[in-house]
């Protein structure tokens, strides 16, 4: 709390020394000694007071359960990507699948396939427009001419 180096003890000795004198000196310096030692005391006593009072609260098992969390390990995250990679390497085996069940497999997949190609071209056409005067391009529609009559 209070910085004192060597030399700012030496001024204040010699100070003393000036004010009280050299009989009461050392009487001076138990007293100080003690208001010291009691001062230390009570920052002892307050500092236990509030570990106590935060025992009391939940603190430290706020503080515990906080620190479980950032450790993966303890949080149990490593048994999670275990079980992760189990379902990614999962395989239909040595069975094969039925005759109705592999005609859906087959259709969604061509389905799918359909769907992904569609896509790439229409990207593609996004990218790339047709010219106007080709025969593939759609015409542009035009809005119905009104009657003004």
């Amino acid at each position: 709390m209070f910085d004192l180096g060597g030399s700012e003890l030496l001024v204040i000795g010699v100070v003393a020394l000036i004010v009280v004198g050299p009989k009461d000196l050392p009487g001076l310096f138990r007293t100080v000694g003690n208001f010291v030692g009691k001062a230390k005391g009570m920052a002892r006593e307050f500092s236990r007071a509030m570990d106590q009072a935060a025992d009391e609260a939940g603190v430290k098992d706020v503080t515990a359960g906080l620190k479980a969390a950032a450790n993966p390990t303890q949080f149990g995250l490593d048994k999670v990507k275990d079980a992760a990679g189990d379902l990614t390497d999962w395989s239909a085996g040595d069975k094969p699948l039925d005759d109705d069940r592999a005609d859906a497999a087959r259709k969604i997949q061509d389905a799918t396939a359909k769907k992904a190609q569609a896509r790439l071209d229409a990207e593609a056409a996004a990218k790339d427009p047709a010219p106007a005067d080709t025969p593939d391009a759609p015409a542009a529609e035009q809005p119905p001419a009104e009657d003004k009559a």
